[in-house]
């Protein structure tokens, strides 16, 4: 029998020779002794069903998958565990009808695997005589692994309606795990977001969630260390800080991790630098909520929010900087002292994610007729030769493309962020190194952009009229921004001031620093 791949991704069947293993049974184990009911928030394709599968292995006694890990001498092999094991994992949830027959299909195939005959009636009759009959038939207490919770309202999230009726199905089947201490050895639930306890577990008030405990950070992903060990012969030859810079970034309070669906498909493609993880699905979703909110695109790369706006989300209320945490688009990068709670400073985990979502969102913040993909590509030229007149008209005709109706049907006229928001997303998507809101000692920069050896400080001002007024340079130059770049590149101070009334720039001045 094969030993089971712990803590990584079952792509790495990939690889020429077989599989690597990364030991992950240490921390299992002790999340396995320390408490009874656990949630664990993780985003898509971090290895969560993997660690399900191994917990389920693990408890039903399956001595030979684990033996020479970590765990093993510690494992009590002669007790075999009844485990009830539901996915939400595959498939698209339409509706009410097509959950309930998905849950009951799923008990019945546990009920067959486990020996036990369940009777017709509720969901949560049969679920809890599953509970029962098969604690009675093993004679241990049973385990409960349930994995991807809220995949079937995820699948629905713009659809507040619909996602409340599969919520409350949900809910039904969950609420069996109250009050059961006796009959259960184990639990956990997996998942992308946390819905609040009121709505969707029905007093399960024991239940420790896992998400944001140091202890745990590295329970799915791969550390530094364990990447450079168990990966040194495929590596061999890689930029290794510039694979840090790519992948790595995902941080829950402990430790950083890197995803490893993006490590796998890394190596198999030949170290090419792609976003293998961000392309897998488009966020549709967290794209609306963002363009909804009229969020101001820079401050994606340093967001403050207070710990407890992360716990947990509802269906009537989603804010989107918790969602884009939730969900792996933005990580914890400090943590604050704020009076008497904390608060986390939130950022994109890596360059994969900040070039994939603010090209995506580029291009659904404007009209296709903008063609913003090719004007990205003449914006890196431009600053690669540092022709500032031809950067100022190309974007003056970027913004001329987009159509007033354009506006109108969007309500963006009103948010004077949109503008600074496109050129901050126009200089990420073209590949320059940017930094939004770069701090100096007499103050915040909007925008810098790094091209080659030369730096580009950008100054925004939105103004109501469409006489250009000069401040945006000149508070450039009276706040010394250009100092903190005095290192011998070249330097280039740019204020560019928009017109709501044109919906354009209308002032573009620049000088060398």
């Amino acid at each position: 029998m094969k030993k089971l791949p712990i803590g990584i991704s079952t792509l790495s069947s990939i690889l020429n020779d077989g599989c690597i293993y990364v030991d992950k049974t240490a921390l299992i184990h002790q999340l396995v002794t320390t408490s009874r009911y656990h949630f664990l928030s993780r985003p898509r394709r971090f290895g969560k069903s993997l660690l399900v599968d191994t917990l389920k292995e693990l408890f039903e006694g399956n001595e030979l998958l684990f033996q020479g890990l970590a765990i093993h001498p510690l494992w009590d092999w002669t007790k075999k565990h009844p485990v009830i094991h539901i996915t939400f994992n595959d498939g698209v949830h339409t509706d009410r009808t097509q959950l309930d027959t998905l849950i009951i299909g799923q008990l019945k195939k546990n009920a067959e695997r486990l020996g036990v005959k369940l009777q017709e009636g509720l969901i949560s009759q049969q679920f809890a005589q599953l509970i029962e009959d098969s604690v009675e038939a093993y004679s241990q207490p049973a385990v409960v692994l349930i994995d991807e919770y809220d995949k079937p309202i995820l699948d629905q999230i713009l659809d507040s309606q619909r996602a409340a009726e599969l919520r409350d199905g949900l809910k039904n089947l969950y609420s069996v795990l109250k009050g059961r201490d006796t009959l259960l050895r184990f639990v956990l639930l997996t998942g992308v977001s946390k819905f609040s306890q009121v709505s969707l577990f029905s007093g399960l008030n024991n239940l420790n969630d896992i998400t944001l405990d140091a202890r745990y950070s590295a329970l799915c992903g791969y550390t530094q260390s364990e990447l450079e060990h168990h990966f040194h012969d495929h590596l061999k030859g890689a930029d290794m800080a510039r694979v840090r810079a790519w992948y790595n970034g995902y941080n829950w309070l402990g430790e950083s991790v890197y995803n490893p669906f993006d490590i796998l498909l890394f190596v198999d493609k030949g170290q090419q630098f792609r976003s293998y993880w961000f392309e897998t699905a488009t966020p549709s979703f967290l794209l609306t909520l963002l363009k909804t909110g009229h969020y101001y695109l820079p401050q994606l790369e340093y967001l403050e929010v207070q710990e407890s706006s992360l716990g947990s989300i509802d269906i009537d209320n989603i804010p989107a900087e918790v969602l884009l945490f939730q969900t792996g688009y933005l990580t914890i990068h400090e943590t604050l002292q704020m009076g008497n709670q904390l608060g986390f400073v939130l950022g994109y985990p890596n360059l994969e994610v900040k070039l994939s979502l603010t090209t995506h969102l580029l291009s659904y913040l404007t009209p296709t007729n903008s063609r913003a993909p090719q004007t990205s590509i003449q914006i890196y030229r431009l600053l690669a030769k540092a022709d500032m007149d031809g950067l100022r008209d190309t974007f003056k005709r970027f913004f001329a493309s987009i159509p007033h109706d354009w506006y109108r049907n969007n309500s963006i006229d009103q948010y004077e962020g949109y503008y600074a928001s496109l050129f901050y997303a126009h200089m990420v998507a073209c590949g320059a190194t940017t930094i939004a809101e770069d701090v100096t000692a007499t103050g915040q920069i909007d925008l810098t952009a790094i091209v080659d050896n030369k730096v580009f400080i950008f100054e925004f001002k939105a103004i109501d009229t469409e006489q250009s007024s000069g401040t945006a340079l000149a508070q450039i130059k009276t706040k010394r921004y250009a100092d903190k770049y005095r290192d011998g590149r070249e330097l280039y101070l740019v204020g560019i001031e928009f017109s709501k009334q044109t919906r354009n720039i209308v002032g573009f001045e620049w000088e060398k620093g």
